[in-house]
């Protein structure tokens, strides 16, 4: 029975992936629309009042830019908050949430291995990311002429939310990993949220600390955002690292998922 588990997933979560799709393109639409009204002289001499280095900490360094705007904002700061929560529901419902309401043991009923179940949710998972990111792209490519943001460019429009699915894969292999050790959403969900806002600080604001300079280099939003995909178009290396941590993360909670008892 290859490909039913995905697909059922897929089908029984359509409703829930409507929703991100909607909560998550109305966002990036909204701060898109929004761009006009910041892109005024006295927007520009207002936040040169600010230190530099808070500007660039809160990753506002470009802010009146086309691409600085909007990867100030859509995939700044709230659309990458929105990402990794979606990521976090995507990854703690696949295999923990499955397990914690009883339906896990009917889909291991059948001829089915649990490595199989792992890596069909978390093609689920990838598949989600992918079609929210595509909705976004194709929402603001449509308003990005009369929220003049017309010199970003199509290609580089993908880029960033091809980069900005890779971060919400990571952390949804993340949350399924922590789930299929643990067999608990509740761990999924904190992990998550505990390791999201710590590698965020770590990209950044560790850079302005010598000691923790370092902490970048391991945070996933380094290899999302540190390449601007939204200014220089796809950044083939950091996509690999984003891709190759995610895979790492699920093996790792594949090989316990595979060994302990199923709470059912």
């Amino acid at each position: 029975m290859p490909g039913s588990v995905l697909t059922k997933t897929l089908r029984d979560q359509r409703r829930a992936l409507l929703g991100w799709v909607i909560g998550i393109t109305a966002v990036g639409i909204l701060y898109a629309a929004f761009y006009p009204v910041i892109n005024v002289p006295g927007t520009a001499d207002f936040m040169e009042s600010f230190p530099p280095g808070i500007m660039e900490a809160m990753g506002f360094a470009d802010f009146m830019s086309p691409a600085g705007y909007l990867g100030s904002t859509t995939y700044g700061l709230l659309g990458p908050v929105l990402v990794v929560v979606m990521a976090a529901w995507a990854g703690g419902a696949a295999i923990a949430g499955e397990e914690e309401s009883g339906r896990l043991d009917l889909t291991l009923a059948h001829p089915v291995s649990r490595w199989s179940v792992l890596v069909q949710r978390f093609l689920v998972l990838v598949v989600q990311m992918l079609v929210v990111m595509a909705v976004l792209t194709g929402a603001l490519l449509l308003i990005s002429g009369p929220a003049e943001l017309g010199d970003i460019g199509a290609a580089n429009m993908v880029a960033a939310s091809l980069h900005l699915a890779g971060l919400g894969i990571v952390f949804g292999a993340l949350g399924l990993a922590a789930g299929a050790v643990t067999g608990r959403r509740s761990v999924a969900y904190a992990t998550v949220a505990i390791v999201g806002v710590a590698t965020f600080f770590a990209n950044n604001l560790g850079p302005s600390v010598d000691w923790l300079a370092w902490t970048r280099d391991i945070s996933p939003f380094h290899y999302y955002s540190g390449g601007t995909p939204l200014a220089n178009g796809i950044q083939p290396l950091d996509l690999l690292v984003l891709g190759l941590a995610s895979v790492v993360l699920v093996v790792l909670g594949g090989l316990v998922f595979d060994r302990r008892d199923i709470a059912v």
